[in-house]
């Protein structure tokens, strides 16, 4: 009889953008439970061994973990199964190493670097806004965060900038026509446009259409977006290919002319 949450996990049942090998073991990293859900999240295990490659063991993720070397969102996270998510800010003092999580073109995580100043602070996603029994008024963040006491204007869909040593929140990036949208689930994850329609759909799914700079069109589901600033100006800054998807032939064309083909 299973008593409990599951505690192991398959690594073929593992999230496909985890890149793990198909053949290299059975077992793959469960996530913990914490802010970010176990299939949109990146557990600091797979951080340090596949993509830093500061360990070749789980056991040296641990003791690297142990030694209090990994900060995710400027705290000491010493559990190795600590699920990182999307903008999440993973810092190694150590070796003066400084990520944000964010989303290639394939929907893929990939740890961007930056610098000390971009790195105290992340961008957060209202998910929703509600008065507690005690009538304080909260905002409730994509990574498990509750904001007291929130600008007014503040509603769900919005961003706001989150100060990762204080907590507290300063700019507010408003969901509304011209906004610089990041998706962050479907197909499109990780395509970066301006918001340029919304569909509203009662009983189901609100659809926006976004259009990237190279002029192409997308539609995807109103709860897939995030925003990360107005007109052509993200807050963060974004990884290579600045989140424009190329169709195969362009990417087939580029690397013929890399000489890779």
């Amino acid at each position: 009889m299973a008593r409990g949450p599951k505690k192991h996990l398959k690594r073929l049942n593992a999230p496909r953008h985890w890149n793990l090998g198909k053949m290299a073991g059975v077992w793959a990293p469960k996530p913990s439970a914490g802010p970010h859900k176990q299939r949109e999240c990146l557990p600091v295990a797979i951080i340090l061994r596949e993509r830093l490659k500061y360990a070749l063991t789980g056991k040296e993720c641990q003791q690297i973990c142990m030694e209090r070397c990994v900060k995710i969102d400027g705290k000491v996270r010493t559990d190795f199964n600590y699920p990182a998510g999307f903008m999440d800010i993973v810092e190694l003092e150590k070796s003066g190493d400084r990520f944000r999580l964010l989303y290639d073109t394939k929907g893929r995580f990939v740890l961007h670097r930056v610098e000390k100043d971009e790195a105290q602070f992340k961008l957060c996603r209202i998910q929703k806004v509600y008065v507690t029994p005690k009538k304080i008024p909260v905002a409730v963040t994509h990574d498990g965060r509750t904001l007291r006491y929130p600008d007014p204007s503040v509603k769900v869909n919005d961003t706001v900038k989150v100060n990762i040593a204080t907590g507290k929140m300063s700019d507010i990036y408003k969901f509304e026509m011209g906004a610089l949208i990041m998706v962050t689930k479907g197909h499109n994850a990780g395509r970066v446009g301006t918001l340029m329609h919304l569909e509203k759909h009662d009983g189901s799914f609100n659809i926006v259409t976004i259009k990237d700079k190279k002029g192409n069109s997308f539609a995807t589901r109103q709860g897939n977006t995030f925003v990360i600033g107005g007109g052509d100006h993200p807050q963060v800054s974004l990884p290579k290919g600045r989140g424009i998807k190329k169709t195969i032939i362009q990417e087939r064309d580029e690397a013929v002319a890399r000489g890779e083909l």
